[in-house]
């Protein structure tokens, strides 16, 4: 029987994946999955079970009353989880905590394969799940946190990889004393690392308009996810990104950017480089390199350090642009789970 793939996002950064069958309400399938989402009725009487639906087709039926869903809140997105039938792959939010549902982040270990140094700026390090094991389900653009060997501390990282794939994959930024970089320095193919996750508010949504990734250093990271789906599903929307750098050296897998665009006709990138010593030829800031063309109809995805998100959300506002959708994180490195999102 044919299923699909519910993302429950909850109101504490807590991202649970489920499947849920074709004929199935959503409360249903979640119980299923031993999450107790808010319901009172399970009826369509009472709207306990509202929630926010982001992405995604389905059914509500007609068996619910306009005191628990009125025709606005439909309209907006919102469902009452137990009438809602999907039929495509959905993501939800739901407004409340993991623990307030019974459930918690997923733990998973995953082993060493690769770590591939780019110069002294970043480390790609990828990770294979067993192969008995259930590969981590995620949204791209979505994190994890990592637990550093040997210490108690945790570092959040996005995935660069697709999701569902036994593979997974990261872009670390290369610190010097940090804790993960020391133990990615002495780290061998074979070690294991324990993760949390997913986790984040910031993924792709569904694309039914053209798309702004704009990315600072290793927040290039999520975009690698991003574009990979896209790939994959054959997009026909324009997709362009504008990666910036403080140095020429910081400027990581571009080749991988490059052969994006060989897959994806209608993806373009620009690389930009803040040192003025440079001899790249777009230097200065991101907000100085945007398409000249940008307006309400594009979707923006912002991914980078807190200056340069400041600075892009600044650039907007003075000039007047208000993007169609506009989504963004900020990260501190070396630090846990320092993320904001919105």
């Amino acid at each position: 029987m044919p299923s699909y793939t519910i993302a429950l996002n909850f109101e504490d950064g807590v991202t649970r994946i489920i499947d849920c069958r074709d004929d199935e309400k959503v409360l249903d399938a979640a119980y299923r999955h031993k999450i107790n989402l808010p319901m009172d009725c399970s009826d369509g009487v009472c709207g306990t079970c509202k929630c926010r639906a982001e992405a995604g087709r389905y059914d509500l039926g007609d068996d619910f009353i306009d005191d628990a869903l009125t025709a606005d809140e439909a309209a907006n997105g919102m469902v009452l989880t137990c009438q809602m039938v999907p039929s495509s792959d959905c993501v939800i939010a739901v407004p409340t905590t993991a623990s307030a549902c019974k459930t918690a982040q997923q733990r998973f270990e995953a082993t060493v394969t690769r770590i591939a140094p780019h110069n002294d700026a970043a480390v790609v390090l990828d990770l294979a799940v067993a192969p008995d094991a259930i590969p981590p389900a995620f949204l791209p653009g979505q994190y994890v946190n990592i637990d550093v060997p040997g210490t108690s501390l945790t570092r959040s990282y996005s995935f660069s990889s697709e999701p569902g794939a036994q593979r997974i994959s990261f872009l670390i930024k290369t610190i010097p004393g940090g804790a993960m970089s020391g133990w990615l320095a002495d780290a061998q193919p074979g070690d294991s690392l324990s993760l949390t996750g997913p986790m984040g508010s910031f993924y792709l949504r569904d694309v039914t308009r053209p798309l702004l990734f704009l990315a600072g250093g290793t927040g290039l990271a999520p975009f690698l996810s991003m574009l990979e789906v896209l790939a994959q599903a054959g997009s026909t929307q324009q997709i362009r990104l504008v990666y910036g750098v403080t140095r020429d050296l910081d400027l990581v897998l571009v080749d991988a950017l490059e052969s994006y665009a060989a897959r994806l006709a209608n993806f373009s990138f620009a690389t930009v480089v803040a040192d003025a010593a440079s001899s790249h030829p777009r230097k200065g800031w991101v907000t100085q390199h945007m398409p000249d063309d940008l307006n309400g109809a594009a979707d923006v995805y912002l991914c980078g350090p807190p200056p340069m998100v400041d600075a892009v959300r600044r650039h907007f506002e003075d000039a007047g642009i208000t993007p169609a959708s506009f989504h963004y994180e900020k990260f501190t490195p070396n630090a846990p789970s320092m993320r904001e999102v919105a």
